[in-house]
């Protein structure tokens, strides 16, 4: 009882922490969940070295911790079914030639420098930072961190400045949507590897494959109860939510992360007003935990240590960070007919990784495929490469305008 007591003071007070990260954000004009990132994971360092490892032991003990944990995963998953549910690849985008050359470019470019960046890792980093992972798996993990676009924060972005980014917005957010399915299946091949090898590999691959016939039957199933998802959405709800919550244990014990079932899942519901507003309540439902993921892992990285900082692979991640997506998507985008400021914005808005990316850091982390070092230096050219978005497309605007004078 003491423990249930315990946690729920907790939760209020992670809650109170993501409420301030939003408000501070908004008061800079940045996108709110980059303050509610920056400040939960940040809680953990901070009241550790604030207050010593015995109060830190006693604010947060370790069964604590472990439900803490278990809720921030369950948050999250049921956060990511809605995410996935969103994605819509509709015929026009897929046979769209600029589409297809955008998202070469900004898939393609950023593997590259997640290359370069990996041969700094493996052949100049100190062992620390390179710690003990299989070789070819630490190389796909930084090639896909390199490599993904955060759709959820993009889109909202996009939303707030619809009128202003025109096409550009329009083109970014279908490429992203497409650079999803091959970034989530190399990072099925990096799981796969650390956990076994090649053996490992065609376990995950099994897994997505089993778990994709399961999601194509139920889509199935699920699209003749239209009429009662619509007069019972709550019920439907529950049930979609415990199904996507079994989907990524299962998953999970495959040797896999939890969210693969959550994309399983999300692609398995139909399309339709009735089950939007199905989605929606476990999206919201997961929205109000996914906190407690990000204060999970700064927890993990006080806990663990992080050492010295290896601040050269911080300026490096950045700056390879920003080179892959913006020029791979300014010249994705060229290569697809689009004029120079049109291509810029997308280069731009591409950069964007923001909860994606810090959901990838963490997969990687918990599979002991980054060190503590490596998961800080991703984790800065993932916060600031999406905190440039706004005020990058802001100059790029005031430039146009001041030309046109």
């Amino acid at each position: 009882m003491q423990n249930l007591f315990h946690l729920l003071v907790l939760l209020g007070a992670l809650f109170g922490v993501a409420a301030a990260g939003r408000f501070v954000a908004r008061l800079l004009r940045l996108p709110t969940v980059i303050g509610e990132i920056a400040l939960s994971i940040l809680l953990g360092p901070v009241l550790l070295h604030a207050f010593g490892p015995s109060t830190f032991a006693a604010v947060l003990p370790e069964d604590v911790t472990g439900l803490l944990k278990q809720i921030g995963e369950a948050g999250l998953v049921l956060f990511l079914v809605g995410i996935v549910h969103q994605l819509d690849h509709g015929t026009n985008g897929l046979r769209s030639k600029t589409v297809g050359r955008i998202t070469l470019g900004s898939f393609v470019l950023p593997l590259l420098t997640g290359l370069v960046f990996a041969a700094w890792v493996l052949w100049l980093a100190p062992a620390e930072v390179r710690g003990t992972a299989d070789v070819w798996a630490l190389v796909m993990m930084l090639a896909v961190a390199m490599s993904v676009t955060a759709v959820p924060v993009l889109a909202r972005i996009i939303e707030e400045r619809k009128e202003e980014l025109g096409r550009s917005g329009d083109l970014s957010m279908m490429a992203s949507m497409l650079i999803d399915t091959p970034a989530w299946l190399l990072l099925a091949v990096a799981l796969g590897l650390a956990a076994g090898g090649l053996s490992g590999v065609w376990i995950a691959f099994a897994t997505i494959a089993v778990g994709g016939v399961l999601a194509f039957l139920g889509y199935r199933v699920l699209g003749r109860f239209d009429g009662l998802a619509s007069t019972y959405p709550r019920i439907f709800a529950v049930v979609l939510g415990l199904v996507a919550l079994g989907a990524g244990n299962g998953v999970h014990a495959m040797g896999l992360t939890s969210i693969f079932g959550a994309f399983l899942v999300g692609l398995m519901i139909p399309k339709g007003p009735a089950w939007e507003r199905v989605v929606g309540l476990v999206c919201r439902t997961g929205r109000v935990f996914v906190p407690v993921f990000f204060v999970v892992a700064g927890m993990t990285l006080a806990t663990g240590g992080i050492g010295a900082l290896p601040w050269f692979g911080v300026v490096l991640a950045v700056v390879l960070g920003v080179v892959g997506k913006v020029g791979g998507g300014y010249l994705g985008s060229r290569w697809g007919g689009e004029d120079r400021l049109t291509s810029l914005k997308i280069g731009v808005l591409v950069n964007t990784r923001g909860l994606t990316e810090i959901v990838v850091l963490q997969v990687g982390y918990t599979a002991g495929l980054l060190t503590p070092g490596l998961f800080v230096a991703l984790l800065v050219m993932a916060l600031v490469t999406t905190t440039l978005t706004g005020p990058v497309i802001d100059l790029i605007d005031r430039r146009v305008l001041v030309g046109a004078r």
